[in-house]
């Protein structure tokens, strides 16, 4: 070798070695801190009295599964092959679609008070989403939180309308027509 290829080989590894110390430095720095987790949003104010859930918001994160209006979905209790409901195009079969996104109201202190208030809460959608699809048997399959959740102060519930009550039985094929 030359002596005039053992600088350029020097000066080539130390320019590499500086580029991987600044890489290593700048993905330190960068790097998302566990020491500083985003804060969760607080729970709605239980003193705040029941109103409508907003328009769709894709971005409505809860613990359980939350759907916003016009979204398809298939649900375990109604599809055998999957555990978790999941949304599904409305062009293609599907379980049933989400209708209304009421909250429940507040002093419920049992699972069996807040099924009821499900029902309830999703009835008067149920009943016009209902009278504008031109007939056939409907029904209302409300999700919604748990107890445990509830007493964190979640509220929000997907109200949605199905062609079915049991599993495996008949699926949508198309998005229901909206009320008025």
């Amino acid at each position: 070798m030359t002596q005039s290829a053992r600088p350029v080989g020097r000066l080539a590894a130390l320019a590499v070695v500086l580029l991987l110390v600044a890489a290593g430095v700048t993905a330190v720095l960068l790097w998302p801190s566990a020491k500083h987790p985003a804060a969760a949003p607080p729970p709605p104010s239980p003193s705040a009295s029941p109103s409508p859930s907003p328009s769709p918001s894709p971005t409505k994160h809860v613990p359980y599964p939350w759907f916003a209006v016009g979204t398809c979905l298939d649900h375990p209790q109604l599809s055998p092959v999957i555990t978790v409901a999941e949304a599904r195009p409305c062009q293609g079969p599907h379980d049933a679609e989400a209708i209304a996104n009421p909250l429940l109201p507040d002093g419920l202190t049992k699972e069996s008070q807040i099924s009821q208030a499900m029902l309830k809460a999703c009835d008067s959608a149920v009943t016009a989403w209902e009278a504008v699809q031109g007939g056939g048997t409907w029904y209302s399959f409300p999700m919604g939180p748990s107890l445990a959740y509830y007493n964190q102060g979640l509220r929000d519930v997907s109200c949605l309308l199905t062609a079915s009550q049991r599993e495996g039985g008949t699926k949508l094929t198309a998005a229901l027509k909206p009320v008025g």
